[in-house]
């Protein structure tokens, strides 16, 4: 069995995901990714789990909170708003005003840093911007 395998294997024994059905559930999953995704540098077995929780976390919220056309760049557009921030206020998390420019315009994809920045800066979940 390989390293990869054997970290996984431990990663799931101690995690125990499954399909959420309620609050604490989610609750519980959603703080375990943040955990995993506020991380500088993440294990293949680490990466693996990150996939499996956002899948299981946006299956919950999908069937209980529907969001109407509501993608990533939707919920950062909403958030700057929200918060009456431009794109220059963004620069922190981006990298430059032109990095923040190209992901609001859809010509740039959102990056694991990204997504980890704006979720700690907004104090919202990371299976928001996927």
């Amino acid at each position: 069995m390989s390293a990869l395998a054997t970290d996984y294997g431990s990663l799931l024994s101690e995690t125990k995901p499954e399909v959420i059905h309620d609050e604490g559930q989610n609750d519980t999953f959603v703080a375990r990714l943040e955990e995993l995704t506020s991380k500088q540098v993440v294990t293949p077995a680490e990466e693996k789990l990150i996939e499996l929780l956002t899948v299981l976390i946006e299956n919950f919220e999908a069937q209980h909170y529907p969001v109407q056309g509501s993608g990533p760049l939707d919920v950062i557009r909403h958030l700057m708003e929200e918060n009456h921030l431009r794109q220059k206020d963004l620069v922190d998390v981006f990298g430059t005003e032109s990095i923040v420019s190209d992901v609001l315009n859809g010509k740039r994809d959102l990056a694991k840093d990204h997504i980890r920045k704006l979720s700690e800066r907004f104090g919202v979940s990371p299976a928001l911007f996927f």
